[in-house]
């Protein structure tokens, strides 16, 4: 059976206190779930995080990571970092770390192999620019860096990884793909990763879809067979639109 994966990708908002606040009111107001929620906080907010939701149905994660272990690699949090923290998950290849820090898919896959080292699962964006699916060319881009970021990459089993596809054009801009849209890429990306994994890996393994997600248009992507949740930016901020799509996903 699908459990549904609705995961906060906060970006760079929120102080700590902010967080403890929000997380508080999150672990009052939490319904039973039968999905899961998650929580990608920037990562001074992470101790935060460990306080108040550990114990409860709320993972948490972070939204980068180091391709290396350890070293005199300044400003870098590596993977066993965020295991002592608690974290669950980590984002690897988000379109905005791909574009503002030119990362590669071969580093992508660097650090998701790391994560994997370390037992913390990763979430893999991939995800094309507007002018590429004007071109009509979305699916092969988005299959080539799908295989690229996961070059060498082993998970132990499907519940160990997770792929999000965030079309780039719809992050932030209000735009998002159609249900029918996310539903033809998923299908592809899930085809992709049964000929690289196994047909049953492909099946259990979660694909998120990300760009604009909101309880307006949840319930329709969800409605899809091969969407198994959503990568949520602002309307993962609010507190009430959180609590509106944990509800959706049941």
């Amino acid at each position: 059976m699908r459990r549904v994966l609705v995961a906060g990708n906060w970006k760079m908002h929120k102080v700590p206190s902010e967080a403890r606040v929000w997380f508080a009111e999150l672990k009052r107001l939490l319904p039973p779930l039968e999905s899961e929620a998650a929580v990608l906080p920037a990562f001074p907010i992470l101790p935060a995080a460990k306080e108040v939701l550990s114990g409860t149905q709320v993972a948490y994660g972070a939204q980068d990571v180091s391709s290396h272990r350890e070293g005199a690699y300044t400003g870098e949090v590596s993977a066993r970092m965020l295991k002592d923290l608690g974290c669950r998950y980590a984002i690897v290849g988000h379109s905005e770390r791909r574009r503002y820090h030119g990362e590669t898919d071969a580093l992508v896959a660097e650090k998701a192999r790391r994560l994997l080292e370390e037992g913390l699962t990763p979430i893999l964006c991939v995800g094309e620019p507007l002018e590429v699916r004007e071109r009509g060319e979305a699916v092969p881009y988005t299959l080539a860096q799908l295989g690229g970021s996961l070059e060498g990459v082993s998970p132990p089993g499907p519940e160990d990884l997770v792929i999000a596809y965030e079309p780039v054009w719809a992050i932030g801009t209000g735009r998002n793909a159609t249900p029918e849209d996310a539903e033809a890429m998923h299908q592809a990306l899930r085809q992709a990763l049964a000929e690289r994994y196994g047909e049953g890996f492909a099946q259990r393994v979660r694909i998120l879809y990300g760009g604009s997600v909101n309880p307006q248009n949840f319930a329709d992507l969800l409605s899809m067979p091969n969407v198994d949740g959503g990568l949520v930016g602002g309307a993962s901020l609010e507190l009430p639109s959180f609590l509106a799509l944990l509800r959706l996903a049941g």
